[in-house]
């Protein structure tokens, strides 16, 4: 296993907490620049009533705690769900390195599947980016929670 699927194991982890806690199971993990975990986060949007509670913005409000900083340069963060537009204008304002996520978001990708944000060289920071990371685990989790959800007659 290499050190990419290392951390995005540790993200999947957090999207199983979520997913016990009635979240949509998406994680999140911060990895500083000396290579040292710095936060983590998952979804707390249906807990705190509050639709910028994805995992990514929990975890780098965390790691900025950590750090006593906002800019994050030279993190890396690993996230299961590829970052909606919101969460990429997160990252790409914190001016984190690299974002490595599991797998893409057709509806609400902001990264690579609608947007191109963090790779635009039109804004004042790119982020190296990686897609795929465990995919298939992280798409697991988000089929088997809607799936559930449609079985009891929820949307």
């Amino acid at each position: 296993m290499d050190d990419d699927q290392e951390w995005m194991a540790v993200a999947l982890g957090e999207a199983d907490l979520a997913a016990r806690e009635g979240e949509v199971p998406i994680g999140c993990v911060v990895r500083g620049v000396d290579g040292v975990e710095l936060a983590r986060g998952h979804n707390l949007r249906e807990q705190q009533n509050d639709a910028t509670a994805h995992a990514e913005i929990v975890a780098m409000k965390r790691a900025s705690r950590a750090t006593g900083s906002w800019r994050l340069e030279g993190c890396t963060v690993y996230v299961t769900l590829e970052p909606c537009v919101m969460c990429s204008g997160a990252l790409l304002h914190a001016r984190v390195r690299r974002v490595v996520y599991g797998c893409d978001d057709p509806k609400g990708g902001g990264t690579f599947s609608l947007y191109s944000i963090g790779r635009d060289p039109r804004l004042n920071h790119e982020f190296e980016l990686v897609r795929g990371v465990m995919a298939n685990e992280s798409m697991a989790r988000l089929q088997e929670f809607f799936g559930r959800l449609r079985r009891m007659g929820k949307k």
